[in-house]
Parts: C-alpha cells; structure tokens; sequence
C-alpha cells in the first residue's frame, strides 16, 4: 500500500492504528445519486451519525489521482459540486482513474476494494446494485455483486435497489456465497420498501450479534463480504403499489430514450423523485442516515470483539 498514491485523513489513521470502530462511506452517492445542495448535506449527515453513534467515518473517493481514506468537508464540497463529471469508479474504473489523474467517485464495488485496502472492515450505503431487469437479454448485472465476493467487507444496506430483479439478485448472491443477513427482519428490504416477499435466510436483531456473524466468517477465512439488510424506518417508506408504478413508469422512460449500462441507475433514480414528487428523495435520504447508524453500532460492537 505504501507504493501507492494514498492519502488516509489523520482521524481515520489515529482510529485505525488503535483498530477502532471505522465506517466507510461512498462517494457516488454524493456525484451521482443526489441534487446538490442534497447530496453535500447528506454526506455530512452520515458522518454526524456515525461520530454521535462512537464510531469514525471515512468517506472514499479519488481525487486528481489520489486516493482519499476519508475526507475534509472541503472535499465532500467538491464531490457534491462536480456531481457527474466525476467518473464512478467500480474495480474496472480504479486503475484508469488513478493513471490518468482524474477524479473518481467510488459506487458500492469501488468503496469495498478501497475499504478492504486501508482494513476498514464495515461500510454503509442506500441500495447495492443487483441484477436489472431484462438481464436476460441486457446481461445488466451491477459489479457490486461480484465484489461482494472478493473483498472482505460487511455493507449494511435497505437491501437492493427497488428498481432491480429482486429475485435474480438474490440467486445471483447465492450463487456467489455471499451471505443476506436480515438486521431486525426476516425479509428482504427493497430501499424505498421495507419488506418484500422474498425471505432470507438469517438475521440478527442486535450490534453485537452482527459483529458474530463478521468475526465467524474472517475466521473461517473466506473471501468476501456480506451483506446486513436494514429496512427504511417506517415513516419515511413508499407505499408498495405506489413505487412498483414509479418504477415501470421510470423503466418505460429509459427504453424510451434508450438509456442503458451505468447510466441506467441514476436516470431512474432522477425519475423516480419526480414521479414520487420527491417522496423519494426524502426516502433516499433517510434510509442512508439509518444505515449509517447502524454500521456504526456494528463497527463498535465489532471493535470490542477484536
């Protein structure tokens, strides 16, 4: 690690070096996946969670070719302000953006490989990404996924984006050995929906136990992540009938205007705020915060066990 261009903020490094409760955050949430001033808000909203809950954030990204374990609210600043222009990063992207000195905003996929990198164990985000919609004939499958078997990290999450194959999705983890915890649920949560049909096969109700379930998989030295699924609080969820027909009403659209790869996700997102009238939003904001918080009681709860 020390041959690479790697900046760790001296928070995140003192937390570290004492092997304290650390959270790593996304930055794609911020570039892509809010309006500003949304998204600057937002991303300083998460990190007061995770310090009031005892634990130290670390948001990650690239930045004119160097990685950042942790930003200053200067740099949260410039995420939030250059929005799209700064290249999402997933496992393929993190090599060109670092030889090419851009800026990169790290998705789900990209936090985990810096996360596993600088041994933060825990990380939070809304939704992963899953298996789209017609992947049987778009082959549209989030590497989110696939790194969710190679890097060694836990992501709370409000399960996978409503807008995804529910269904495929979790056969795809499966498949993957990835585990799907339910974190005081016994079914999969779908980001704006608390609660679908589909049922998981574990799940802890408390931090501590959620540190167990960690701690038994690096014993038993598998590869991988998984995956603590926490449902949006009550008050801030869409009604079920109500997003199903946001979503195919989005999904109509971007056939329409032939969106598709990685674009898909936020012209979706963006529709769905205004087919909601920004109930959405509001949903996305809040179920991020509450994910927040959680990982953080994870992170503590693990940090003693260590």
């Amino acid at each position: 690690m020390t041959d690479l261009p790697i900046d760790i903020l001296p928070e995140v490094a003192a937390a570290l070096d004492r092997r304290g409760p650390v959270v790593a955050l996304e930055t794609t949430v911020i570039a892509h996946g809010l309006p500003y001033p949304v998204n600057r808000d937002t991303a300083l909203a998460l990190e007061a969670a995770i310090r009031a809950a005892g634990a130290v954030p670390a948001t990650l990204g690239v930045i004119a070719g160097r990685i950042k374990i942790g930003l200053g609210a200067d740099q949260i600043e410039h995420f939030a302000t250059k929005g799209a222009a700064c290249r999402k990063l997933s496992r393929r992207d993190l090599p060109i953006v670092l030889a090419e000195s851009g800026d990169g905003a790290t998705t789900v996929a990209g936090t985990m490989i810096l996360a596993a990198l600088a041994g933060i164990p825990i990380m939070a985000t809304g939704g992963i990404g899953g298996v789209h919609r017609g992947a049987e004939s778009t082959m549209d499958v989030s590497a989110d996924l696939t790194e969710l078997a190679r890097s060694d990290v836990a992501v709370v999450c409000a399960g996978a984006k409503s807008i995804l194959d529910l269904e495929k999705t979790l056969e795809y983890l499966e498949t993957q050995g990835v585990p799907v915890i339910g974190y005081g649920t016994d079914r999969l949560p779908a980001f704006y929906v608390p609660a679908t049909r589909y049922k998981l096969e574990a799940r802890v109700d408390n931090p501590a136990a959620a540190a167990r379930m960690i701690r038994a998989k690096r014993q038993l030295g598998l590869n991988g992540g998984l995956i603590f699924a926490n449902p949006i609080p009550a008050e801030f969820a869409l009604d079920p009938d109500l997003a199903e027909r946001a979503i195919q009403a989005a999904l109509a659209e971007a056939v329409a205007h032939g969106v598709a790869g990685k674009e898909v996700t936020p012209f979706l997102l963006t529709r769905m705020e205004r087919l909601t009238e920004g109930r959405s939003l509001q949903a996305n904001a809040a179920l991020i915060r509450n994910n927040a918080r959680v990982a953080a009681e994870i992170a503590v709860a693990y940090a003693r066990r260590r």
